[in-house]
Order: structure tokens, then sequence, then C-alpha cells
């Protein structure tokens, strides 16, 4: 679960970490109220992705009018497929220098990792690809967390000596939402140091594993109609589905997460691109599968469907039936290509050509076909689709 901005500084704020005032603001008038209770404003659009100021959505407001112009050209645009919902007025800053600080997954390394650089307010990839040297580095040990030498050597090794105590501080506080939060992102950039010479988070991110978020139901009761803007895959959490959503043309749906993967690249291969990875795990039963296919016809870029299913505890036959009810139950027109390989296989194929559904004999014959049938298919009309839920289309702030 990824946060807003101004969530996440609420969260790092219950932490210890100093933030600026700031004020949500929805509408242009909001905006507005928020700049006459907070002088000159940052009107900042959130959206859980980065690149906000490059794309137009960060403009500095010295006066009501500008404020309330900012609002207006804001709200509502979209910036790397998501469209704001709302903006974040946040009090302007004096900043003498920027600095950047972050705790990730290292993946490769198996293990939290702790980034540390003097040159904040750009991307960390950036700096890592233009003077990696300029990056300290720290893995703190799991079970007992950063001791304060590490944090010490950590901020002398990024030239930082001069703020060794705050930047210790704040370090260590932001360190707390790993262990308290499951926090797999937790990052300042910029972490400001103001001309008074204060050290404040001047931004903030904060994503959360969706795993743990049984731990966490406060932050998804209080933050989860505003952080996920993908209609599709929103759409798609709420019926269990495992499912990101892509670019292309070819729905598809497998049982086990490397079948989906090895089927996006067999059609990738046969020429065709996917629209979407869907993960319907073990036992494919009837309702699994119609809430996958429901949510990928729910795409208008879908001009087909593949589904890959490797029956071992599950039947080849019920996968069948479950399909067949399913594509009925929604009046699915689009082509279908089905690989159905395991348990009960011949069962299952004669029951789907029996009701007219295209059996693909190997997992790359059926990419083939699949990519054939929809690159002659003429797009199916918007009212032959499953809807969408139309509160799910536009993201709004919970009342």
């Amino acid at each position: 679960m990824k946060l807003l901005e101004y969530q996440a500084k609420e969260v790092l704020s219950s932490l210890g970490i100093p933030i600026p005032p700031g004020v949500v603001a929805r509408t242009p008038a909001e905006a507005v109220a928020g700049f006459e209770k907070l002088g000159p404003v940052a009107v900042k659009a959130q959206v859980p992705v980065g690149g906000r100021g490059k794309a137009g959505g960060i403009k500095l407001a010295k006066t009501a009018d500008e404020a309330r112009k900012a609002a207006e050209q804001i709200i509502g645009m979209d910036i790397k497929g998501f469209k704001v919902p709302l903006v974040y007025c946040e009090a302007a800053l004096e900043i003498e220098r920027e600095i950047y600080v972050g705790f990730t997954v290292d993946r490769d390394a198996r293990a939290n990792i702790l980034l540390l650089s003097a040159k904040g307010g750009i991307d960390i990839e950036q700096v890592a690809e233009e003077s990696p040297e300029s990056i300290a580095r720290l893995y703190p040990n799991p079970w007992r967390g950063p001791m304060d030498f590490e944090l010490t050597q950590l901020v002398y090794d990024a030239g930082l000596g001069e703020l060794a105590r705050p930047l210790s501080a704040i370090i260590e506080n932001l360190y707390r939402a790993i262990p308290e939060l499951d926090a797999l992102t937790a990052e300042i950039n910029p972490l400001v140091v103001t001309k008074k010479g204060e050290v404040i988070a001047g931004d903030a991110k904060l994503e959360v594993d969706e795993n743990a978020a049984w731990r966490h139901k406060d932050l998804e009761e209080r933050y989860g109609g505003v952080v996920e803007g993908d209609p599709y895959e929103v759409e798609a959490k709420k019926r269990g589905l495992t499912y990101v959503s892509l670019d292309g043309e070819i729905g598809i749906i497998g049982n086990g997460a490397g079948l989906c993967m090895s089927t996006l690249d067999l059609v990738q291969r046969a020429g065709g691109r996917a629209a979407n990875f869907c993960d319907i795990g073990g036992g494919a039963k009837a309702e699994v599968v119609e809430n996958a296919l429901a949510v990928i016809l729910m795409n208008p870029r879908v001009k087909g469907v593949l589904m890959n299913v490797f029956g071992g505890i599950t039947r080849g036959d019920e996968v069948a039936k479950g399909l067949v009810h399913a594509r009925d139950n929604l009046k699915m027109k689009l082509p279908l290509v089905v690989r159905l390989s395991g348990t009960r296989e011949e069962e299952g194929r004669k029951i789907l050509k029996q009701n007219g559904i295209e059996p693909g004999a190997n997992a790359w014959e059926a990419a083939q076909k699949i990519v054939e049938l929809a690159t002659m298919e003429t797009p199916t009309p918007a009212a032959a689709r499953p809807d969408l839920p139309a509160e799910e289309v536009t993201l709004e702030h919970p009342s």
C-alpha cells in the first residue's frame, strides 16, 4: 500500500520526524484557505508516483490568487496515468540544502538497506548512475536495527558530519517504520536543511507491505480509499485477485506466478502484448475465474483472453466447467483460448470444445492462436463489457 505524501508525512510525524505544517485541499477554495492559514505555500499534487515537479504538479504560491490558480491547474491533471484527486498546500521552506535518506529492500542481498546522500532533491537512481560514490550505504541488523555508532559513521561517509546529531536522530526514527509498519520503502527526498539550521522532511514516501495489511487495519481504513491509482488493480484487489495492469491487448490468466510470467513471455514472442498479469492461484474455482475474467474485460484495450492452467491438485474438468460458466455468465464475446494441462486434461478439453472454447495443444500454440484471433477481432463495444464501478474510476478522498 503506497501512501500519498501528506499521508506519509502524518505517519512520519507520529514517529518523531519534523514536517512542515500543511493543509489538504480538494478544491481551489480550500487551497486559498490553506494559504491564508500558512502564508506562502507549495501546492503539491497528491499521487503515488514520483516526478510530480517535472510534470507541473508542484507550484509555489506567494499570494492567495496564485494558490487558487495552482490548485485549479493541478487538481484533475494526469501524472503518469494517475488523476490528481487533491493537493497538499504546505508551508514554503527557506531551503539551504537538500539531502536524500531512505530505507528500502535490497532483493539481491535479501536485506533492508539504508541509503544516505548529500545530493537530495533528485531521484536516487539518477544519483546512483551519475555519482554512485556520493551514496553512503548501511545494512542494519534486522534484529536490533542500526546502532548509534553505525549511523554516525554513515553520516560522515556521506560527507554530512556537521549534521551528525540531527540526521542520526531522524534516521533512527525513520527506521521504526520497518518493524512497526512493515514498510518496504520509507524515504525522505528531500530532507531539507533550512537557512535557520532546522532539518525537516520536505517530501515523504512510504510503502507498506500489503501482505502485512492485516496488522495495520488503521492505515487501510484511514487511507485505503485514495492510495491506489489504477482502477483495474483496485477492483481486482477487492475481488481478492493477484493482478497487475500492463499496456497490451491480450488478457492473461494463469494459476501460479511462474506460469503467468512465462505466459507473458510467450505472448510477447508470438507478437502480442499482455494487458495484465492475473494469478488465480490453486483451485481455479468458478467464482475466481469469473472474477478474473470480469476485471480483465473491463479494460477496453483487451481484444482477447488467454488462460493457461496446469492441473495438479486442480482437476482440468472442474476448471473447464468453471470457465464455461464464467464466460456464459459474463456474456463474453471476445476470443478466448485455453491451454489446459495436468489432471483430467482430456476431459477438460472435451468440455471446452463442446462449448465453443478454443483449446491449445500446448502453451506456445495457445499463445500464437490468441494473438492471431485478437488481431482479427473487431473491438467489443463498451456496452458489452462488464462495468467498472464508477466510484473507482476517479479517486476521491474519503470524507
